[in-house]
């Protein structure tokens, strides 16, 4: 993970909001040309904490879900899954898939707005922003905050802390950790200030002695809500004294609420008719809390009652999650935090919580009565690869279960998110009828998991993965949910694996386990596995390398240095030459060869492992750097770092980086050939002529295309990558939270010359794909035609930056020579040559006969004075020339 230090936080009151229109993401420079590829999640389904899920109250069916790491979802009802909202954030600001709160308006629904940033320590170099969407969540706006937000901090769970008021939508307040107070924005998100007269900003510390900066945060305020028949505002705040305030004007002033229990933090609030309920847990969570208690305030008399389910004396666990039933007066439910023996706790009433009944109870100890039973046939894996003792099952019921959510049209359908998953039933009503009601899984779109490393063997499964917490799998058919994850032995959090490149049934694979064992070995492809040995002092999993004939591996864990194994990991030896701590990685033909990486240097072994020699190539001394070998080219690596992409073939000895336009490496991959080419293709998420993306090179990285859009960036992204060596074309990208995707070519072979280059923002105005006998020229130069001024207030640059037998790319630069910014464009010529436009990126193209419009596409058709954006595209000759048109007309809006 990136580290940077932050940036001081700049002390305002009101933010001058730096608004970023982010319809298909941040605007992007000029890049390589685009191939076009679908893109999709290996399924998996979950496998992630969900902290929050939001009903909007306004419109049925309309379903939010917020995750730590892996962005914001709305719920499909057609399709019964979610759609991922937050794809178009980038490398640059890849915090911001970390969602502290969402927050529907209930007035008008296709509004949505949510708190995004994933640290407040120097993890993340970004402060935090919130986010604003009039399409319900399909394009957004931004406006970054004066300090950060964390979406993966301890106390995530509680809220929600955004929220838009019924009584007037235009008020939109947040509840901020940190210290940083309350603050409302009065014109729908786009501009913010601090409610100076609040009176408390929190004080609540987990741990104010932690080294590392994550538990040492005031997580400040907690929750935002209303009550939709009154003034009143209602906020929770980290203070075990003073935990709930109010104002009954409309946020005009503020009071701590009279009579309030005291000694926990308020982790929700709710208002059902004349009644605010709370539930309240001694720690933020989520992973905590041993004691606490629900309570409900009449907010006609005043009085507050403790209306909690459990007597004090029983409970071992505080109160999360809380929902109340729109349709029902009266019904409320409650969770546990947290109850993780022998099960999470569900706690409903139908009397303003007078009284409570529970969704499991004891019967003779250790066995249990239920209300529900479990239903995991679409996500088998939920049972953990175990078959629990009694009182505990498999699966769980739950465990941090914060969000916990009623249909507001439905009395009939709850939600719940876990630490893996969301469950859900439709059946909830049975419950006060002593009739059993089905849980399922309800996550299918929302993939969540870390990815630590992919490989994509030659024969097999096209898929093995590594993952944080939930391990990996063997992925048979990437469009099915495997039915188990690694085990036998399980590793904890997967960190590395690695198959023999000429016997790629045998694998190895490494974690990070709690203590022995951390390796596991498979001889038929990582379908099933046994425990290897271990050296001594291993605590986790590191990288590990298999020889290309499976004779050698070499490991590279945690808490040991690099050690070698000529006995497929029954055995282990100590290597020489290189340091503790070493990315490892073997050479894909030669079985002694090996590589390695640590600290700025490079090193190689040419006897299996047992020593190393440093290189005295200079490499990338800091930052994010992966490696990888060339299948069937021995001596042949690549190494991506900050400083670019580099490429030995003498093993390491010398290193020449990679052209292309390439200036940044994150990773760097190889897959099956381009039909006709001998060399494979190569994958590389970096920076090509200045755009961060995914690219693909068929030429050895002499010229490369991007396989990705602004709207497909997946934040932080690319530690994990395979190329399919069975498919050419396919790629397999980990993310750090958004799951592991694939993607598929889906226009024909594109083969530019170094030299072109176009804007990438894809978004294609006509269906026609490119012609399929692409073969450019490179003796072509691009020929370039101006329009003349006009009182319009802009100018556009026509240029052909590339052509072939029969067709060409080109690119229009919009210039604006206003005064004043600029709302839209449009700009025109004519063909003479018998041209056409087949495909554009960064507007929108239309053709009648000769004549050519282009539009703005919806992120760029604000220019400052004096700023520029460029349309690219393709297009199509008839004959043997391709005059450019003239004139070229401007005009902006």
């Amino acid at each position: 993970m990136r580290r940077s230090l932050g940036g001081a936080v700049v002390a305002a009151l009101v933010i001058a909001a730096t608004t970023v229109a982010v319809a298909s993401g941040p605007h992007s420079a000029t890049a390589a040309p685009a191939d076009p590829y679908t893109w999709k999640n290996v399924r998996i389904d979950g496998g992630g904490f969900v902290p929050g899920i939001v009903f909007n109250p306004g419109e049925k069916d309309l379903v939010y879900a917020r995750t730590d790491i892996g962005g914001a979802y709305r719920w499909s009802q057609s399709a019964q899954s979610w759609t991922p909202l937050l794809d178009w954030v980038g490398q640059d600001d890849w915090g911001h898939n970390g969602v502290l709160s969402i927050a529907p308006d209930p007035v008008d629904t296709s509004r949505v707005y949510a708190a995004v940033g994933m640290y407040t320590n120097s993890w993340d170099p970004n402060n935090g922003a919130i986010l604003r969407s009039t399409d319900k969540g399909n394009t957004w706006s931004r406006a970054m905050l004066p300090f950060k937000v964390g979406g993966n901090m301890p106390g995530r769970g509680m809220g929600e802390r955004l929220a838009v008021d019924p009584r007037n939508n235009r008020n939109v307040y947040f509840a901020a950790e940190g210290g940083n107070g309350l603050w409302r924005s009065t014109d729908h998100g786009a501009t913010w200030g601090k409610v100076a007269n609040f009176p408390n900003a929190g004080n609540y510390v987990a741990d104010p002695a932690d080294p590392n900066g994550y538990l040492n945060q005031n997580q400040g305020l907690t929750w935002v809500t209303f009550d939709p028949q009154s003034p009143a505002v209602y906020v929770g705040v980290a203070d075990k004294e003073n935990p709930v305030y109010r104002s009954l004007d409309s946020g005009a002033t503020w009071e701590r609420i009279p009579g309030q229990p005291t000694g926990y933090l308020a982790h929700k609030g709710a208002v059902q008719g004349k009644y605010l309920f709370i539930t309240t847990s001694d720690t933020g969570g989520p992973y905590d809390g041993t004691a606490g208690q629900v309570a409900r305030l009449d907010t006609t008399t005043g009085v507050w009652t403790d209306i909690s389910p459990t007597p004090v004396a029983d409970r071992y666990y505080g109160y999360s999650g809380l929902t109340v039933d729109a349709r029902k007066p009266g019904t409320l439910m409650v969770a546990t935090q947290i109850s993780w023996w022998p099960d999470t706790i569900f706690f409903r009433s139908t009397d303003y919580g007078a009284t409570w009944t529970r969704i499991w109870d004891w019967s003779s100890y250790p066995s249990r009565t239920k209300r529900y039973t479990m239903d995991i046939s679409a996500n088998p894996w939920l049972d953990f690869n175990s078959t629990a003792q009694a009182p505990e099952e498999s699966p769980k019921l739950g465990w941090m279960n914060e969000s916990l959510a009623i249909d507001p049209f439905d009395s009939n359908r709850l939600l719940y998110g876990t630490g893996a998953t969301v469950y859900g039933t439709t059946q909830l009503t049975n419950w006060d009828t002593n009739t059993t009601f089905t849980i399922r899984p309800m996550a299918k779109g929302l993939e969540e998991t870390a990815v630590l490393d992919l490989a994509s063997p030659p024969s097999g499964a096209p898929l093995v993965s590594a993952l944080g917490d939930i391990g990996g799998f063997h992925h048979a058919d990437l469009d099915t949910v495997p039915a188990s994850f690694h085990d036998t032995p399980s590793l904890g959090s997967n960190t590395g694996l690695d198959f023999a490149e000429l016997s790629p049934s045998f694998f190895v694979r490494v974690g990070n386990n709690a203590a022995a064992p951390h390796i596991g070995i498979s001889t038929d492809g990582g379908k099933s596995w046994y425990q290897g040995q271990e050296p001594s002092g291993v605590t986790g999993g590191g990288t590990v390398a298999v020889g290309a004939d499976a004779n050698a591996v070499v490991w590279s864990p945690a808490g040991a240095g690099v050690h070698h194994s000529t006995t497929r990991g029954s055995s282990w030896a100590a290597s020489t030459g290189i340091p503790a701590g070493a990315k490892v990685e073997s050479d894909r033909v030669n079985p002694k060869t090996f590589y390695g990486y640590a600290a700025g240097r490079f090193y190689t072994s040419t006897d299996g492992g047992a020593t190393f020699t440093a290189s005295a190539a200079a490499m990338p001394a800091e930052g994010r750097v992966n490696l990888h070998a060339v299948p069937g080219v021995a001596g042949e690596v690549w190494l991506a770092g900050r400083t670019g992409l580099l490429r030995s073939t003498n093993a390491g000895q010398t290193f020449t980086a990679v052209g292309g336009g390439v200036s940044e490496g994150v990773n760097v991959a190889f897959g099956k050939a381009a039909p006709g080419a001998t060399r494979p293709a190569v994958f590389l998420v970096g920076t090509v002529d200045g755009t961060d993306g995914v690219f693909r090179s068929d030429d050895n990285g002499a010229s490369w295309v991007r396989i990705n859009d602004d709207k497909r960036q997946y934040g932080n992204a690319g530690d994990a990558l395979a190329g399919d060596p069975r498919i050419w074309g396919r790629v397999y990208l980990g993310t750090n939270g958004r799951g592991i995707l694939y993607a598929d070519r889906t226009g024909g072979p594109v083969s530019p010359s170094p030299s072109v280059s176009a804007s990438v923002s894809v978004s294609p105005s006509v269906s026609t794909s490119p012609s399929t006998s692409v073969s450019p020229s490179t003796s072509v130069s691009p020929s370039t035609s101006v329009s003349p001024s006009t009182s319009t207030g802009c100018t556009a640059t026509y240029r052909i930056t590339g052509q072939w037998s029969g067709g060409f790319q080109g690119e229009l630069t919009v210039k604006n020579n206003g005064a004043a910014a600029t709302t839209g464009w449009k700009a025109g010529w004519t063909y003479t040559g018998g041209q056409t436009v087949t495909q554009g990126w960064g507007g929108t193209a239309t053709q009648s006969g000769a004549a050519v419009t282009v539009v703005n596409a919806g992120y760029n058709g604000t220019l400052a004075p004096g700023a520029s954006t460029t349309f690219g595209f393709l297009g199509g000759t008839t004959g043997s020339t391709n005059p450019v048109p003239s004139p070229i007309t401007c005009s902006t809006t």
